[in-house]
């Protein structure tokens, strides 16, 4: 079912909800990108879209601002649901990785991340 098509790119609703025609793209990859306020040709680029996609993506986002912002607000929170999931399911798991005597031979490289990890939380 096609919603917006000024151009040869349309936007559709599919199973993973507002779409790009002909690609895996959603509405919500895009709304990651225009939230940070990057401009239009930086994500055209960085999801490897053409201009009629682009703009008709931000065309549709721009014509259905509050039912766009609302789901995209809706995926935010589903994703971070299932990050926390994850996390809490793997908790055990990292920690006795990280219990595990090192493998001969890299002794050296762990010491350098560590060092490296030291550094960046002094800085934080």
């Amino acid at each position: 079912m096609t919603l917006a098509s000024n151009h040869k790119a349309a936007i559709i609703r599919t199973e993973r909800g507002l779409t790009i025609a002909g690609t895996r793209i959603t509405l919500y990859d895009v709304m990651d990108y225009v939230t940070a306020q990057y401009p239009p040709k930086f994500i055209r680029n960085i999801l490897s879209l053409t201009d009629e996609q682009i703009d008709a993506a931000l065309a549709y986002i721009e014509a259905h601002r509050t039912e766009v912002e609302a789901e995209y607000q809706t995926v935010l929170e589903e994703a971070e649901e299932l990050r926390q999931y994850w996390e809490e399911q793997n908790r055990e798991l990292f920690a006795r990785i990280a219990a595990k005597p090192p493998k001969p031979g890299t002794e050296a490289i762990r010491a350098k991340l560590q060092a490296a990890k030291a550094k960046l939380e002094s800085k934080a």
